[in-house]
């Protein structure tokens, strides 16, 4: 068979449920699904899923996907995963979970992170010797949100000490997938790093450090084995290859957490090349060719499956989750009084509404901090809100108002990436849900001031690079050929009419935060 013939099962677990999707060599996709998966929120900062319903989410999914294609059994040649990334999960020797998927947006360890934090002399809130080491080794440090799995691991430790005593390994959202897939208890390099353990200075070669184990705080046997993005760890479990129709004989591909794969799906492989990704979450990322960290602004180089290569993360907590709250909250709301039915497809509806409202909302300002903030500030207290609404409004300026305010949120991280990078981003290949709408696109080339990349079926790039990455580890095609086969459908330009509106909108933007910061610890910093 050419590469052409050969199909990778590639899935793509995200917040909002799990994407399954049968690619191709050249990147077309044969046959797709999606299955939602619920979030839980506890304790108003606390967000968990059931590692359960993520697992029978990939099973149907799965299940429709090989229903629907001609693509025979004999060409797929392997199954690789991308996930959210920053999850936890105890679990015991035999694979069970402890306790539910605790998720990048969970704020409940920052209060044990914060005590482990505790010394004569600090920095930005940090421990000034552990962040040295931090910073030299691991390239970054814990979040002091809480929101990853330094502050998770810490919370199940202090929190829930009976679950901690009967812990095996804590994993990643990703590694839990490839325990259910082969039976083996591993880490990539890209799933670990937030557990901050790792040594990251020779990006082909990272390792467990004694001494940042015992800075974490965790038991150092409770991490699990070290594999590259890259590797084959298995082949597919008897039983799971049974409920799928599958042969057992299939090799599992390591894979890569969410914003690593989708470095590698949008095709912006070579260094300085950078993407947006708009999903529930958002980030700016860019390869590069260096381990660097600018711990002010939450930016870093950190460890991914490109070879020899760096990926530079600028992350924030809430994108296109503002749009699926404004559905789901807002609109389509059932209150018990209105049971209001979506459209068949109300992100299309959204997006026309968007695109047909005049720039700047009618004065009417979003800012999109659902979950509060992790670049450039990172700052669990900080909450949602609008600004300047008056009887002029409407349901369409609040609509424009939410797409703008991600928009200003994306443009208040661009300075400092641009400063990390040492250049000005010019353009940006644009993937993810969000990424489907065309007057988002816009928004963004006119906020940013830089030409937005729409690719095909940019929803779709994790899948595609979870695909990249399975052919370049099972040794079928090179991962940088694979990503030359992204296909840009359209392009967005800024438009000068808009760039004086934008920039003043911006200081605006960026003025409320300054103003609204300390109300926001007053109102949430007990629980922040």
């Amino acid at each position: 068979m050419t590469v052409f013939d050969q199909y990778i099962l590639a899935i793509d677990l995200g917040t909002s449920g799990c994407k399954v999707g049968l690619v191709s060599g050249n990147g077309d996709v044969a046959a797709w699904a999606f299955r939602p998966v619920g979030l839980q929120v506890v304790d108003g900062i606390g967000a968990e899923q059931r590692p359960e319903d993520w697992w029978a989410a990939f099973l149907e999914a799965s299940r429709e996907v090989l229903s629907r294609t001609t693509v025979s059994r004999g060409q797929i040649a392997g199954i690789c995963a991308s996930t959210q990334g920053e999850g936890t999960i105890a679990v015991d020797r035999d694979g069970q979970p402890l306790t539910n998927g605790i998720t990048w947006l969970d704020m409940r360890g920052a209060r044990n992170l914060k005590k482990s934090m505790r010394g004569s002399l600090k920095v930005a809130g940090y421990d000034a010797i552990k962040l040295q080491k931090w910073l030299r080794l691991c390239g970054g440090a814990p979040a002091l949100s809480g929101k990853d799995p330094a502050g998770h691991m810490l919370f199940v430790r202090d929190e829930l000490p009976a679950i901690y005593e009967k812990t095996y390994k804590f994993l990643n959202v990703l590694d839990f997938f490839n325990l259910r897939l082969t039976g083996r208890f591993c880490a990539t390099q890209d799933s670990i790093l937030t557990s901050w353990v790792t040594d990251n200075r020779n990006v082909d070669n990272i390792r467990y450090d004694d001494g940042l184990i015992a800075a974490s705080g965790i038991d150092k046997s409770k991490f699990p084995d070290l594999v590259r993005c890259t590797d084959v760890i298995g082949t597919l479990l008897p039983e799971v290859a049974q409920q799928l129709g599958l042969s057992p004989r299939i090799p599992i591909v390591a894979g890569a957490i969410d914003n690593s794969a989708a470095a590698i799906g949008a095709g912006a492989y070579e260094d300085y090349e950078a993407h947006l990704y708009m999903g529930s979450s958002s980030w700016i990322g860019a390869h590069v060719p260096f381990k660097k960290t600018s711990i002010f602004d939450q930016i870093a180089s950190v460890p991914c499956p490109a070879p020899s290569k760096y990926l530079m993360m600028a992350m924030q907590s809430s994108g296109a989750a503002n749009i699926a709250f404004l559905k789901d909250r807002i609109v389509f709301h059932d209150d018990g009084l209105y049971r209001g039915e979506p459209t068949p497809d109300v992100y299309a509806v959204l997006d026309e509404i968007s695109a047909r409202t005049p720039a700047g909302a009618q004065g009417m300002v979003y800012l999109p901090w659902l979950f509060g903030e992790r670049s450039p500030v990172d700052d669990a207290s900080l909450r949602a809100g609008i600004f300047n609404m008056s009887m002029e409004h409407n349901r369409e300026t609040l609509v424009r108002a939410v797409f703008e305010g991600v928009a200003l949120n994306t443009r208040w991280m661009m300075r400092p990436v641009n400063k990390f990078l040492d250049r000005r981003i010019e353009e940006l290949t644009i993937i993810g849900g969000g990424a489907m709408s065309n007057s988002w696109c816009q928004i963004f080339a006119d906020v940013l001031n830089v030409r937005i990349r729409q690719p095909r079926d940019p929803m779709k790039a994790n899948a595609r690079g979870a695909t990249f990455i399975a052919l370049h580890g099972l040794k079928i095609m090179d991962m940088r050929e694979a990503t030359k086969s992204v296909v840009i459908d359209r392009v967005y330009d800024p438009q000068a009419a808009t760039r004086q509106l934008y920039d003043e909108r911006f200081g605006i933007f960026t003025e409320l935060h300054k103003r609204l910061a300390p109300l926001y610890r007053r109102l949430n910093g007990a629980k922040g």
